[in-house]
């Protein structure tokens, strides 16, 4: 089932009364991207978030564009085991040195998925037919770790040279993305996104 929030409101499950989640829950969250830079943006932050929770992300999300130069491929690719070691000393991420080699890594693949036709963007909607699937879940247990889709996207992403792509990540990644639009039923975003991707179908 949905909460009701203070102001009213029915949303999902997972938001709680945190601001920064309920801003993030009611403006991002499910919203198809299709934008390459922002798409490697969110790609990096959930891996980042394997072993811990979303709002520990978010709440780093601006240190974390300040720190990897606003997620721009191109110089993360650069990065040398001296900028490395700056940010293993830097409190505004997660200070994990498998995941800042990952971001890296994964900038470089990035790099080259990016320059094939389609780009990034193109490559990554294909799981989903080039449209937002529209579930329909009710409750907490409807909600999947992981789908047949999130499944091929995080094979094929690993075939690429990228890492910290599972299957679970690959899916939360899909949610935040707008590939899936997975808010409840009950939530008052669901409709919106809902239609959104009717109309966008349509043009």
């Amino acid at each position: 089932m949905t909460d009701i929030s203070p102001d009213g409101r029915p949303r999902c499950f997972w938001v709680g009364s945190e601001p920064l989640y309920v801003a993030y829950h009611d403006e991002e969250w499910g919203v198809p991207v299709r934008d390459d830079r922002k798409l490697f943006e969110m790609l990096i932050l959930e891996g980042a978030q394997a072993g811990l929770s979303w709002i520990t992300i978010l709440r780093r999300r601006a240190s974390y564009r300040e720190a990897f130069d606003g997620f721009d491929a191109e110089k993360i690719a650069a990065y040398s085991p001296d900028k490395i070691g700056t940010l293993l000393t830097n409190e505004g991420i997660i200070r994990n040195r498998a995941k800042i080699e990952a971001t890296i890594a994964n900038a470089r693949a990035f790099l080259q998925l990016r320059d094939e036709p389609g780009g990034f963007s193109g490559f990554l909607w294909t799981f989903v037919g080039g449209a937002p699937l529209q579930n329909l879940r009710k409750e907490r247990s409807d909600v999947p770790a992981e789908t047949a889709e999130s499944k091929a996207m995080s094979k094929e992403l690993r075939k690429r040279g990228f890492t910290f792509v599972g299957p679970t990540i690959c899916y939360a990644f899909m949610q935040a993305v707008g590939m899936v639009n997975d808010h409840q039923v009950g939530c008052f975003r669901y409709p919106d996104l809902a239609r959104e991707a009717d109309t966008s179908l349509r043009l």
